[in-house]
């Protein structure tokens, strides 16, 4: 009977490990988010093992960078450092390597698909990796009748850290959300947290990388999603 019991604990405690991690306690002003990515719809004839399986998000206070790389570290990031006027998508593939410099307000590229979408905040409430989180509705033009759900919280201190996306409409840091990109869906999911000095060259503007018109870093994320 012991033995069943201790069983049972450890089950609980493994679930509740690998479901979500907060390493660092509440109210950070710096540190990392890491996300798993699951793909639903079409995302062409690329095989899912080449496709980026995490995001990766480092904040310092009003500075944020997504990151989100697959194989042979092809993929996008999204860099806001307001400090510097720095509005930034960065495209890789393999030896491809674009960037586009966007204006303070302006929306990264690749969100075409979410355009005309309507966000409701609701009174639900739930906790990931420990922090008290808050919920929206998503919903589309095109199909009213279908909810989408993300949640956020205000006990990570980002200053305006959805401001280039087109969530921009939620104050808080998203835990569990979703991008339209092309035919794609892509969900993101919380699953751990950790408070660390993140330095400041980590937002710094990327070198290497040839700048491009904002019509040309979309054609190149299309043609990446449509493979």
């Amino acid at each position: 009977m012991r033995i069943s019991y201790v069983l049972i604990i450890v089950v609980l405690l493994a679930m509740t490990g690998y479901s979500c991690k907060e390493r660092g306690g509440k109210y950070l002003d710096q540190g990392e988010i890491h996300y798993n990515i699951d793909y639903i719809g079409n995302f062409g004839g690329m095989p899912k093992e080449v496709l980026p399986q995490n995001l990766i998000v480092s904040f310092k206070k009003d500075k944020i960078l997504f990151e989100m790389l697959g194989f042979g570290k092809s993929g996008i990031l999204n860099l806001a450092n307001p400090e510097k006027h720095i509005f930034d998508t960065y495209f890789s593939f393999f030896t491809k390597k674009y960037y586009y410099a966007a204006e303070s307000g302006e929306m990264f590229p690749g969100f075409d698909a979410m355009a005309g979408m309507i966000i409701k905040k609701t009174s639900k409430t739930s906790v990931i990796c420990d922090f008290n989180c808050k919920n929206a509705e998503v919903t589309f033009p095109s199909d009213r009748n279908k909810i989408y759900n993300i949640w956020y919280t205000n006990e990570i201190k980002v200053k305006n850290p959805n401001a280039s996306t087109p969530f921009n409409q939620i104050d808080g840091i998203l835990m569990s959300f979703f991008f339209l990109m092309g035919p794609m869906e892509l969900d993101f999911n919380a699953e751990t947290v950790y408070k660390k000095e993140i330095p400041d060259e980590t937002f710094e503007r990327r070198e290497k990388y040839e700048r491009v018109s904002r019509e040309n870093i979309d054609k190149f994320i299309n043609q990446m999603i449509n493979l």
